[in-house]
């Protein structure tokens, strides 16, 4: 089916949800790769594509040079080691938030409370790019693990790191205060892709953007009466327009459309509202638009 002497060289995490996320994605997208993330690298079976298993700090590197041509990493990895590769595309998966905390028995007064302050994280680069856009002197403690601790045995002020639920900086004494970031997977590539390669990128990127279409969309059915389709079909607009079929009762007919996941609970309560009934709610597979 694929034409092609090249294989486009895809980067991910070799291990941890993120890698399992990546993967995930590339089989949502019908691409079939034998064995599993045990391997360094393996190629896929039915798509020209290779991915190489790499620790995700190392990836932004590994593009900019080339040794990969994408790569699947968090966001915030990229930022941090400031490399001269493409954004292509957000994923929407593995989001987080990057914080600073401090011990939460002090009073939180704004930014300007950490100027003077040292400051323990994995990521100086990018607390450093925020304390300059926000003119606060702070001195940075990079250390490479274990950034909670810093504030309980002298090392630090305040800590910079990943925070999920917040339960790891309760448990050494600390409370975040100020969100400097909110990460997500990314899909990056090398600058300097061949053609060939960037057809393949292309197709790769026509796939995950009708799985992602799929993931935020919801396929509707419903009965409704025909005095009620003018102002249903005004809340259910569909790809196009809505699909209006007449039913065997006379004065109904049945509705089908696609519906936006987050605006979803909101637009069923107002079609019921309109007299809808016998609605039917069914995922997406995929969705090309």
């Amino acid at each position: 089916m694929f034409d092609t002497r090249e294989k486009l060289k895809i980067a991910v995490q070799k291990s941890g949800r993120l890698s399992e996320k990546s993967l995930g994605l590339l089989k949502e997208c019908g691409i079939n790769l034998p064995g599993g993330n045990g391997k360094l690298r393996t190629e896929a079976e039915n798509f020209p594509v290779e991915v190489l298993f790499l620790r995700d700090d190392d990836i932004p590197q590994y593009v900019e040079q080339g040794v990969a041509d994408v790569g699947i990493l968090g966001e915030n990895e990229v930022l941090e080691k400031k490399k001269n590769v493409a954004a292509v595309r957000k994923l929407g998966f593995a989001g987080c938030r990057m914080s600073l905390a401090i011990p939460k028995d002090e009073e939180y007064t704004g930014i300007s409370f950490f100027e003077g302050k040292r400051i323990a994280t994995s990521y100086p680069a990018i607390l450093d790019d925020f304390f300059r856009r926000h003119g606060v002197g702070v001195q940075i403690e990079e250390i490479g693990g274990s950034v909670e601790i810093a504030p309980s045995i002298g090392l630090a002020d305040a800590v910079f790191d990943i925070v999920s639920t917040g339960s790891t900086l309760l448990t050494n004494g600390l409370k975040a205060v100020e969100t400097v970031l909110k990460s997500e997977a990314v899909l990056i590539a090398n600058r300097k892709l061949t053609k060939e390669k960037l057809d393949i990128l292309d197709k790769l990127l026509f796939r995950i953007k009708a799985v992602k279409n799929a993931s935020e969309n919801k396929y509707i059915t419903l009965n409704a009466p025909l005095s009620a389709v003018p102002a249903i079909t005004a809340l259910l607009p569909g790809m196009k327009s809505p699909t209006i079929v007449p039913l065997a009762e006379e004065g109904w007919c049945g509705i089908h459309s696609v519906v936006k996941e987050d605006k979803f609970w909101d637009i069923i309560d107002r079609i019921q509202e309109l007299g809808a009934e016998g609605i039917l709610v069914i995922p997406i597979e995929k969705m090309i638009v």
